[in-house]
């Protein structure tokens, strides 16, 4: 009799981005519900969670840091916000206004209990684990950006 165990899968890159677009995926599927993409979601968080006043390009820079993408793609994320009026100018700066700061409110109470589901049950001391290990990968990937960049790291 031949017996079959199955391994359980070795983190890599390819596991890393899965996990990331399945996730990514319930967000944008909610998002849409309300016409608003995963990109608008992290610039409009950046406004919303900055300690100060944000100027488009503070906004950019943030939004670059998140999601590593090209600054074009932030500029015309602010735009879309700016033009639902998520987010408004006060002088050099770009405020979330209440509709922008309830669209945040909305999709984190449509999208808590799904987290919720997609995380139960994971023992604490793997979450831990994963935090580690993701911090650690996260650090170096951003070290080898800067590096093919041509730019200093952030951390």
């Amino acid at each position: 009799m031949t017996t079959t165990t199955t391994a359980s899968p070795v983190a890599d890159a390819r596991m890393l981005g899965l996990a990331h677009y399945a996730a990514r995926g319930v967000l944008e599927h909610v998002l849409a519900r309300h016409g608003a993409t995963f990109l608008e979601q992290v610039a409009l968080r950046a406004a919303v969670t900055a300690e100060a006043p944000q100027t488009p390009d503070d906004l950019v820079a943030r939004v670059r840091a998140s999601v590593k993408g090209d600054p074009a793609d932030a500029r015309a994320a602010l735009a879309a916000l700016r033009a639902k009026d998520l987010l408004a100018a006060d002088g050099p700066h770009l405020l979330p206004t209440e509709a922008g700061r309830a669209l945040l409110t909305t999709v984190a109470a449509e999208t808590g209990p799904l987290s919720a589901r997609v995380w139960d049950g994971i023992p604490a001391e793997d979450l831990a684990a994963a935090g580690r290990v993701l911090a650690l990968v996260a650090a170096r990937a951003d070290r080898e950006l800067a590096a093919l960049e041509g730019a200093t790291p952030a951390n």
